[in-house]
């Protein structure tokens, strides 16, 4: 008896093809392609600091802040360091750093790693003009960084899994006595996953830009707690010079400085050098008057200043080295 495929039970038919799907369902599966980016935080606290990150911001005095350094401590990319200045980890990681603090809007970030390249740059074209000096300075070290590769194989698929880890170690330190009054930690990760079934599907070749963000995880994790930690130092300034009622100021624009802020003039406290800790101590200055701001001059940072009027108290006879400004409630 011969059999023709018009013989052949469409039932028979259906099921053969159930069987082969089922059959390749059960084979490995990879998952989404898609990089993902996780910190150490939970969800709760990420969309918490998200949303406060997209609050008006209040107005503020910025304060100067340099990124001293950033460190790879750990043994990833030490075969690839190309000059002595650094590794290519740690100067990615500062200026991972470094452009995720300019993009707050908050702070005037000034650079002190390539100082000497600024200072060459200075001198080629005759350009006067002095270090401007912070408040802070932002140390920093990469103390862990990892990658692996993972995957698993099946029948007609396979999967590959890359993953990079990051932990960074992040402290601020007084510019005038060196003391480290604030540390904080950031851990990270990113994957990438790819696969392929019966020889179709994504392939995925090592991804450097997983380090990129791995790095960017990690010190995104710590940036909140920067900004909640500089913002409560201080904000203040120095009097450039006093003429009858007029007091000039340093300070303008990129500092937060507008027409008709009132600002708080300052006698300098006593300085001790304390028995217990060996370091010196400033006392409590004295308020001694009041100004109010009536104009800005200056066209950068380094130059601009605020011309200012007298409104209660007087600054006669006394030494500006031992007066400052700070804002009100300070």
């Amino acid at each position: 008896m011969k059999t023709s495929i018009e013989n052949i039970n469409p039932l028979l038919v259906r099921a053969f093809a159930v069987g082969a799907v089922t059959l390749l369902t059960a084979c490995a599966v990879p998952g989404d392609p898609t990089v993902k980016q996780e910190g150490s935080s939970s969800r709760d606290a990420q969309i918490e600091a998200q949303n406060a990150a997209n609050l008006p911001v209040a107005k503020r005095f910025k304060r100067k802040i340099a990124i001293g350094r950033f460190s790879n401590e750990t043994r990833y990319g030490r075969s690839l360091l190309r000059d002595a200045q650094g590794d290519p980890l740690g100067k990615q990681a500062l200026d991972i750093l470094s452009n995720q603090l300019v993009a707050t809007n908050r702070f005037l970030v000034f650079e002190r790693p390539d100082l000497s390249k600024v200072e060459l740059e200075r001198q080629r074209n005759g350009a006067e003009g002095g270090l401007v000096g912070v408040d802070v300075l932002v140390l920093g070290s990469v103390t862990e960084f990892g990658r692996s590769t993972t995957g698993q194989a099946g029948f007609l698929s396979s999967t590959k899994k890359q993953l990079a880890r990051a932990k960074v170690d992040i402290r601020l330190a007084d510019v005038r006595n060196g003391l480290v009054f604030f540390s904080t930690s950031g851990a990270g990760q990113a994957t990438l996953e790819s696969g392929a079934v019966a020889g179709f599907g994504s392939r995925a070749e090592y991804d450097a830009t997983l380090n990129d963000k791995a790095l960017t995880a990690a010190i995104s994790e710590t940036v909140n707690q920067l900004i909640t930690k500089l913002e409560e130092r201080p904000w203040r300034t120095d009097i450039l010079k006093v003429q009858g009622n007029r007091v000039y100021i340093s300070g303008g624009a990129s500092q937060g400085l507008k027409v008709g802020d009132e600002l708080v003039v300052v006698s300098e406290g006593e300085r001790i050098r304390s028995r217990q800790t060996g370091l010196e101590i400033t006392l409590p200055g004295r308020e001694v008057g009041r100004i109010k701001v009536e104009s800005l001059f200056g066209d950068s940072s380094a130059s601009e200043g605020a011309i200012s009027s007298i409104v209660q108290g007087s600054l006669t006879g006394k030494p500006l080295a031992g007066l400052y400004v700070r804002e009100p409630g300070s």
